[in-house]
């Protein structure tokens, strides 16, 4: 795209004068480091991270890194300019193990394929049958590079693989598309019955304990307010004056905490109902797909869980299947 690395930039935008070492003349490509430290840097997300190094002490003036664990992080103190989802894409893109093949291309199925014994990824090799034609297959990484006494082989073709979950995902979109159908039919009809639809859903159930615990504090903050002057009109004593204030003060900050776990309840339940949309539209986005391709597998597979007998288990981003053959 032409963007300058940092170093470029300072030189030619900036005109400064600055030197790297690591630059020969001007080559000024961007590092594989300097990209991943951008692509994990939740700053552009809006947050604030600090404390991810520290002095060892004060007479060892050796600085350290710091655990993740223990690292420091406001959320949301400036404007992202990266949105969360795209960011958690890429986080889960970067734990995916891409390492390219001999001929420099990044297989469709590299980081996807585990064995559903051991665990570890599959191998992909070449072979040619009895004909001379040669094809792809995956076996267990274990059994051909440690031994065949800690795992078998489980291969699987790779033509097999890309039929069988193209197929699956083909049948999952057509259930999605027929499910939103009756969907989109039942709630036309509830609606021509009542404009109350979607009352009784859940998010209106908490929404309506919600406005009741409101209602609960404010009459016990009415009732605080007059506690005071019936003690100075010696209704009651000193110390019942206390007993109830301390009772009530109680009442209302137990209340208070019901309605906060209430509230994010509610925000729990709103952000799976859209993760679970993103994940349909996800699906209906390749409603038409004839082949699959390494875009289409990263954002719907979360990994492949591969048997013995050319049986596999797909497991989605967010719920599995199993295809077998």
């Amino acid at each position: 795209m032409g963007i300058l690395n940092p170093t470029g930039y300072k030189k030619k935008k900036l005109n400064q004068n600055y030197n790297n070492s690591k630059i020969l003349k001007e080559d000024y490509f961007w590092s594989p480091s300097t990209v991943r430290n951008i692509l994990k840097n939740d700053i552009y997300i809006g947050n604030i991270t600090q404390g991810k190094r520290r002095v060892k002490s004060y007479k060892i003036h050796i600085i350290e890194q710091v655990p993740v664990d223990a690292w420091i992080t406001v959320e949301n103190m400036h404007e992202p300019i990266v949105d969360r989802e795209l960011f958690e894409k890429a986080q889960n893109l970067r734990k995916v193990d891409t390492r390219v093949e001999n001929t420099g291309k990044l297989s469709m199925w590299a980081g996807i394929l585990k064995c559903a014994d051991c665990g570890h990824a599959m191998h992909k090799k070449n072979c040619k049958n009895k004909s001379g034609k040669s094809y792809e297959y995956y076996i267990c990484s274990t059994y051909r590079k440690k031994s065949n006494k800690l795992c078998t082989k489980h291969t699987i073709k790779v033509e097999n693989l890309e039929s069988a979950v193209l197929e699956t995902i083909k049948v999952h979109i057509e259930h999605l598309v027929n499910i939103e159908k009756l969907l989109l039919e039942f709630k036309n009809a509830e609606i021509s019955k009542s404009d109350q639809w979607g009352a009784n859903t859940n998010s209106q159930k908490i929404e309506n304990i919600k406005q009741a615990k409101k209602k609960e504090i404010e009459k016990i903050s009415n009732l605080k307010r007059c506690l005071y002057e019936d003690w100075k009109n010696e209704y009651i004593n000193k110390e019942e004056y206390i007993e109830y204030k301390e009772k009530y003060e109680y009442d209302i900050c137990r209340i208070k905490k019901i309605i906060e776990n209430l509230q994010n309840q509610n925000e729990v339940q709103q952000k799976n109902v859209n993760k679970n949309s993103k994940w349909v539209e996800n699906f209906k986005i390749n409603q038409n797909i004839t082949e699959l391709d390494r875009d289409i597998i990263g954002e719907l597979v979360d990994y492949i869980e591969v048997y013995e007998e050319n049986k596999i288990k797909i497991h989605f981003k967010f719920k599995n299947v199993e295809a077998h053959y």
